[in-house]
């Protein structure tokens, strides 16, 4: 595969669900042509093949998702570098182009010129065919899309639970990740129903799944009830929809508890997942979200460069002598940031992380800044697990120095 030194020709997609605009330029940002292409196999490959004709071909996009699935195959097929221009970036870059306009066949030649004059700068895709990576990926990607639906489901139920009962929704509403409390919503949706239930039967409701919880469930249902003994209008029916909602959030629960196992084998079974495991607070998604943001991790020179990819590098605000601080930035891989933010998080339970924490929180940094900085700290620490294939050793330098 050709290397981003060596692209001479510059092929701006555009990505779209049923076609994509190509726009091309040479090394000195001439266009030597443009054209909408469908998104199949065979108008790709042609587009290909007409700017290999004019030199080193290099891809550039704005989109790296399910609808650039098959570009990124394709091109992986032909050993066609792949550069990924963010959009965020793209946007901000047009500013720098004659006109207002906001067109595809813009857009292309703007992502086309950037990864052009910035070869360095941009983030290649590493297009490489590898099975375990590619299920993570799709895996990672189901799971994300189940946190979402279960974020909705729970708002959506904690609600629904307030119109009718607000003390209610005070007492359990914080509690809707338990199976228990889940299976009483189910079986007894509102004060009404609950009253006629009795504290017996909430108490074995939510006792079935949750046993150690069932009497403080029970005991704070009891006081709610005690607590407001008006009716809201349209109870029953609100009810109904309660009922519906705690059966649909029991199901998330139990699809995102079976894709972990799931994503669990793929990530234990890839070369690098038990090496990512051995980090201290890398479970088995956020382990396999970073291998499946950064993968083998060779795209990043250094640790610096994986920070600032993820969002993780500090960003300075200096003007003259009114304005001289570090702030956090809001760029970067916002899915790869969220995990090795968890996973900093979790890791605190180490000795050598929480060390490293306390004295940041002892120079004065908020909780969420130090977090951060644990996070900066543990790409270097990333990188190097993932060139040397060895687990993480805590007490490597150590070693090393009695050595």
């Amino acid at each position: 595969m050709a290397t981003p030194e060596q692209v001479t020709v510059w092929i701006g997609l555009d990505v779209g669900k049923e076609s994509h605009f190509a726009d091309v330029l040479d090394n000195d940002g001439e266009r030597l042509f443009s054209r909408a292409i469908g998104n199949d196999q065979g108008d790709i490959e042609a587009l290909l093949d007409r700017a290999g004709r004019h030199g080193v071909p290099g891809l550039a996009i704005d989109q790296p998702g399910s609808i650039a699935q098959l570009v990124l195959a394709v091109a992986a097929k032909r050993e066609v570098p792949v550069a990924y221009v963010p959009g965020l970036v793209m946007r901000r870059a047009a500013d720098l182009y004659p006109g207002e306009a906001k067109t595809d066949r813009r857009d292309a030649y703007i992502i086309a010129d950037t990864a052009r004059t910035r070869r360095k700068q941009v983030h290649w895709l590493d297009t490489a065919s590898d099975e375990l990576l590619a299920q993570l990926r799709v895996l990672d990607g189901f799971d994300t899309d189940l946190a979402a639906d279960q974020t909705r489901v729970t708002n959506r139920l904690r609600d629904a639970l307030t119109s009718i009962s607000p003390v209610l929704e005070r007492a359990i509403g914080k509690r809707l990740h338990q199976a228990g409390v889940r299976d009483l919503l189910t079986q007894h949706p509102t004060p009404t129903a609950l009253r006629a239930a009795g504290p017996e039967q909430v108490r074995a409701a939510v006792a079935r799944r949750s046993p150690r919880l069932a009497p403080k469930v029970a005991e704070a249902v009891a006081k709610a009830l005690a607590a407001q003994d008006v009716t809201v209008p349209a109870e029953a029916a609100t009810g109904r929809v309660i009922a519906e909602l705690a059966g649909e959030l029991d199901r998330i629960f139990a699809r995102r508890d079976a894709l972990e196992k799931e994503i669990e084998a793929v990530f234990l079974a890839h070369p690098f997942g038990e090496i990512l495991a051995s980090l201290p607070g890398v479970g088995a998604r956020t382990g396999a979200r970073i291998l499946a943001e950064i993968g083998d991790g060779t795209d990043f020179a250094s640790g610096a460069k994986l920070a600032a990819y993820a969002g993780l590098a500090p960003v300075t605000r200096q003007s003259g002598t009114s304005l001289n601080a570090e702030t956090r930035s809001r760029r970067g891989n916002h899915r790869l940031k969220n995990a090795m933010f968890l996973a900093a998080f979790c890791s605190l339970r180490d000795p050598g992380s929480r060390a490293f924490y306390e004295r940041k929180r002892a120079e004065g940094k908020r909780h969420n800044a130090a977090i951060i900085c644990l996070a900066r700290r543990r790409c270097d620490v990333i990188l190097a697990m993932l060139r040397s294939r060895q687990p993480y050793q805590p007490n490597r330098k150590k070693a090393a120095k009695a050595a």
